[in-house]
């Protein structure tokens, strides 16, 4: 069978968490769970460097506007990701092009992240930092549970990784008014700082 549908489950989740798409198929590899993953992801060391960095996206995905900061650092990381394991995955399979690979895994990392990020920036309109730390648990949980369910069945969890991209998207939709919300406030409260000057002191 064709690698393409692990290949877009792993770029989808590479949009939301790259690390933990690296983590998890190198010890999916390294328990024999499957023979797709390439022996390059299965390494010790990138095993502890995932590991690490996983820890710190766990943390910094939690805290209500680091999270967007985070966000805009991995506008380039994630989809680099997704291309790279996208080819790691083809180049081990031999069923597909690793440029094909690397290209449908980068493009669907990227579309994943805009959603993700986009999300995000909707939630922290909201005053209160519980709705983050559930969104960040929620994705965590989803990454997890769909790569695994693509080591048993990669059409389906495809399927099912490509139902939460449009679902993530028809989201995003819905909250493009709050975004333009909130910058709108930023914008706002920057030039009220600027016309406020050093030693203004605030009205009321």
């Amino acid at each position: 069978m064709s690698v393409l549908p692990l290949v877009f489950t792993s770029g989808w989740a590479s949009g939301i968490n790259a690390y933990a798409v690296v983590l998890l198929l190198g010890i999916f590899g390294a328990t024999g769970l499957t023979d797709e993953v390439p022996a390059s992801l299965q390494r010790t060391d990138v095993l502890v460097v995932a590991a690490i960095l996983f820890l710190c996206e766990a943390v910094n995905d939690k805290i209500p506007y680091l999270d967007s900061l985070w966000d805009s650092v991995h506008t380039v990381i994630r989809p680099i990701a997704g291309a790279v394991v996208g080819a790691l995955l083809a180049g081990q399979s031999g069923s597909l092009p690793e440029l094909a690979a690397g290209a449908v895994g980068g493009s669907t990392a990227l579309i994943s992240h805009l959603v993700k990020a986009g999300t995000r920036m909707a939630v922290n309109t909201s005053p209160e930092p519980f709705s983050n730390i559930a969104v960040s648990t929620a994705e965590d949980l989803g990454v997890a549970g769909v790569l695994t369910f693509a080591m048993f069945h990669p059409v389906a969890a495809a399927v099912v990784a490509a139902v939460l991209l449009l679902a993530g998207l028809v989201i995003l939709l819905f909250l493009a008014s709050r975004i333009r919300r909130f910058r709108r406030r930023r914008a706002q409260r920057r030039e009220e700082k600027r016309l406020a000057g050093p030693g203004a002191r605030p009205p009321g």
